[in-house]
């Protein structure tokens, strides 16, 4: 829509379904960018993005003409597509129902990037679900435990 002007950075944090370790790391870059492509065809804008095993990281410049659920409805059902039809896991492989989005400005992008940039080493001394757990409660985000994951006992 002309004289539409935004600066929306959003930070969108998927898990595997069940938060099982599927995203190999041979292959997860291949991921991150063709999720880049389906993030930057929808003319939104893909700062980054990045993830460990059971979840993905996905930074980016929101087009406000898309809502962002259906924005991260296409990237989770196209990924999942990407994932299947290359028979990348030997399983059926799907995302984990919902989401997490955290808004940001201007002045912190060069700190998400960073911190998404960083995910292998920072998971190293967190947890995936502890870190879920933090973000929530930093961001006064109200939830309840039993809708937060499908979880496996993962060593």
């Amino acid at each position: 829509m002309a004289n539409t002007y935004s600066q929306i950075y959003l930070q969108i944090v998927i898990s595997v379904n069940g938060r099982q370790n599927l995203l190999h790391k041979s292959w997860r870059q291949k991921l991150f960018t063709y999720m880049a492509g389906i993030v930057n065809t929808k003319n939104h804008k893909c700062i980054t993005i990045n993830g460990v095993a059971d979840h993905v990281h996905l930074f980016i410049g929101l087009n406000p003409s898309e809502a962002i659920s259906d924005l991260v409805r296409d990237v989770k059902n196209n990924s999942s597509n990407f994932i299947n039809d290359n028979k990348l896991v030997n399983e059926k492989f799907s995302w984990q129902a919902g989401y997490v989005v955290f808004s940001y400005s201007q002045s912190n992008i060069n700190n998400v990037f960073q911190y998404i940039s960083n995910q292998e080493e920072h998971h190293k001394s967190i947890s995936f679900k502890d870190e879920y757990v933090k973000f929530l409660n930093e961001y006064q985000i109200s939830y309840q435990d039993k809708y937060l994951f499908e979880m496996y006992d993962i060593d």
